[in-house]
């Protein structure tokens, strides 16, 4: 499940999970660091479901019922400069950016909201089944999670599947898949409950590297905050933006194959 919850509850099931994937099973595919260039202020109110980036600035999905929002964010200063605040019955996930039309998913009520970009006035809604976690656009299709090791691939005009994909890792599917991000070919996720993000390969499902974001964070930082969530990709600078659960920090990073770190 979502919600927040204990930090000690938090540990507990986190320890769990991450006991299901053998440190042998995350080491079988290319490794991958994360070298940080910058850290810039986010709000610490902010249970980040969903980041994206588009002409300088972040849109950005919060969750849990109360406080779901749609954002448009300054990245320097981690202002916001627009909110469209969600129905206290929603539960914001996913972002995506598609034709000018932000679509933000929701946790368990099946609505795709759909966002004109510059106003971010709701302008339509599709329906589908399941849950929604995280979502990105490959400039012809969407790339949905479920919190499973499934992508559904959908059509942005109509939200229709167009089809499935299971992702696994060295042969064993790879669940808890969350928010998604597409850079250079290859579909980013982030994995609930762990310091890793996936590169992906979408056209087989296969993860080609597994990028280590452990230590992004001090110990003092990390008392209040939740899962690392959040991935945008800036084309014109070639770098990411990651955060997460009411992280301190927005971080502007590259991934580096650890081989060529200094």
């Amino acid at each position: 499940m979502r919600r927040a919850v204990p930090a000690v509850l938090t540990f507990m099931v986190a320890a769990q999970a991450s006991a299901q994937i053998s440190a042998e099973r995350w080491k079988a595919v290319k490794q991958w660091s994360v070298k940080v260039l910058a850290e810039h202020p986010h709000d610490r109110r902010a249970f980040t479901q969903g980041l994206v980036w588009h002409d300088g600035l972040l849109y950005e999905s919060t969750g849990q019922h109360g406080w779901s929002s749609v954002r448009r964010v300054e990245p320097a200063t981690g202002a916001v400069l627009a909110q469209y605040d969600l129905d206290r019955s929603l539960f914001g996930e996913g972002l995506a950016l598609a034709s000018g039309r932000l679509i933000q998913l929701t946790w368990q009520t099946g609505l795709a909201l759909v966002y004109d970009a510059a106003s971010l006035a709701p302008v339509d809604q599709f329906v589908y089944q399941g849950e929604g976690w995280g979502l990105a656009w490959d400039g012809r299709r969407l790339a949905m999670s479920d919190g499973t090791s499934r992508l559904t691939f959908r059509d942005p005009e109509t939200f229709d599947v167009l089809e499935t994909r299971e992702v696994t890792l060295d042969g064993l599917p790879l669940a808890n898949l969350n928010e998604l991000e597409h850079a250079d070919g290859l579909l980013y996720a982030n994995v609930w409950l762990e310091d890793r993000i996936v590169a992906i390969d979408p056209e087989t499902g296969k993860v080609r590297a597994v990028i280590d974001a452990s230590g992004l964070l001090s110990p003092m930082e990390r008392r209040g905050v939740e899962a690392l969530n959040g991935i945008a990709y800036d084309p014109v600078s070639e770098t990411f933006w990651i955060t997460g659960k009411y992280w301190p920090w927005m971080f502007q990073v590259v991934f580096v194959p650890e081989k060529s770190l200094p």
